[in-house]
């Protein structure tokens, strides 16, 4: 486990699959908060954050300030995406009754990154943690895109929308309905390598936003 310290107010901690399995209750416990799921949904989390752990390119950050770098207020992590991964099937399958052709989707899903969790607690969003965050997760990746789901939101006015606006993230789908869950989800996605020039904001900047929402 290595510590890295980010000019701002957060401090971004990279975690080895063990030192995530390991604080896996106060990762959730953010998760929980920032989704607005009822309590106990981190029990039913907990099995499938640890096997998405051992998944081929996973990696993941979490996040505290500077007086209280034991606290755990923000998380993000994700992994190299799979033809055999139930994630990688249901935007393949919104992409089909989307439109795009076999072609298209074959391109999309050929050579990603899915960012899979990215969650701050609601009490610390507004200054930057989100983009800090997003920004550590994806500077470094090697797959030629990243993808995300998070969930619609009316004119896309949360933090978690204006943060992917901003990284560059545009339209894969809309409004689909992932199996086991009713409300509706945008995919989003963008190539990669980020642009050299794309820096989170410092903080206390009006534009400030913060991540939360990919499932």
């Amino acid at each position: 486990m290595s510590t890295e310290p980010h000019r701002g107010p957060a401090i971004l901690t990279e975690l080895s699959p063990a030192d995530f399995r390991a604080r896996l209750p106060e990762l959730l416990a953010v998760y929980v908060a920032a989704m607005r799921y009822p309590r106990g949904t981190e029990y039913h989390r907990a099995p499938m954050w640890s096997e998405h752990s051992a998944r081929s390119g996973w990696q993941a950050f979490a996040a505290s300030l500077p007086e209280d770098p034991d606290t755990v207020v923000g998380v993000a992590y994700g992994y190299r995406g799979d033809s055999r991964q139930w994630w990688n099937q249901q935007v393949r399958t919104g992409m089909r009754h989307s439109g795009r052709s076999p072609e298209a989707i074959d391109r999309i899903l050929a050579d990603y990154f899915e960012l899979t969790e990215l969650h701050v607690r609601p009490d610390m969003q507004g200054r930057g943690i989100g983009e800090l965050l997003l920004h550590a997760l994806l500077r470094d990746r090697t797959e030629a895109a990243v993808l995300l789901s998070t969930p619609e939101v009316a004119g896309e006015d949360n933090r978690a929308w204006r943060l992917y606006r901003r990284f560059g993230f545009q339209d894969i789908v809309r409004r689909f309905v992932f199996t086991g869950d009713a409300r509706p989800f945008a995919v989003l996605g963008r190539r990669l390598p980020l642009e050299p020039d794309l820096l989170p904001h410092s903080p206390g900047t009006n534009d400030d936003p913060d991540g939360s929402g990919a499932p």
